[in-house]
């Protein structure tokens, strides 16, 4: 069983269907249940929003520590608001995350620009190259610089950079993937992202770490 955490913040549905796509024999469950969390072979944590109001429903719902020991024990993806939410804090309303992994969540600059000086919106919207920065099983089939779809205004900034396993360039270099042991968690969105999300999905379901 693949469990899908539901916190009550963003479309889920997109996420499960895109799951059960690649993985049509998998039981894959939207869930805000704890204890399906627990009892689940396979966990993603995906989501979108502001980082208090993800932190209080987490609570809210009783999820904090299933979310917690998922990542600590089982295959487990985390997805846009997902993978920054384990980190230890959030500029974004200076909100304390789960502590998965150590370091802290930034917000693009205002003034962003290009090399050639123009202007960069916030939040950074729309498909940007991934730099692979080691070989991961979730990698597999996934060339080199292939493009992802981002939507995010803040990025994770790991204490240890052996744990980045991708990069992606809003105009400077940030941490779009991280990884160790069990865990992955992205950036970007490979519910719309196209065949590469899809493989990068239907990887996961697969994974043995």
């Amino acid at each position: 069983m693949i469990a899908v955490i539901d916190y009550g913040m963003g479309n889920l549905r997109s996420v499960s269907k895109a799951i059960e796509h690649v993985a049509p024999k998998a039981d894959v469950r939207v869930t805000d249940d704890p204890s399906l969390v627990r009892a689940a072979e396979r966990v993603v944590f995906p989501g979108q929003g502001a980082m208090p109001d993800c932190m209080r429903e987490l609570r809210a719902r009783g999820l904090y520590e299933a979310v917690i020991d998922a990542a600590r024990d089982k295959p487990f993806l985390g997805i846009c608001i997902g993978l920054q939410m384990l980190f230890d804090r959030s500029e974004e309303g200076d909100t304390a995350g789960l502590g998965v992994i150590a370091g802290h969540v930034r917000r693009f600059a205002h003034d962003l620009a290009d090399a050639q000086g123009h202007k960069l919106k916030v939040p950074h919207m729309g498909w940007n190259e991934v730099e692979q920065r080691i070989a991961h099983p979730l990698w597999a089939g996934i060339a080199p610089n292939t493009r992802f779809y981002f939507v995010h205004s803040y990025y994770p900034v790991p204490a240890d950079h052996a744990l980045t396993a991708g990069v992606a360039r809003y105009p400077a270099q940030f941490t779009c993937a991280a990884a160790r042991e069990n865990l992955f968690a992205v950036q970007f969105h490979p519910e719309k992202s196209a065949a590469a999300g899809l493989r990068l999905l239907a990887n996961f379901t697969a994974w043995t770490p």
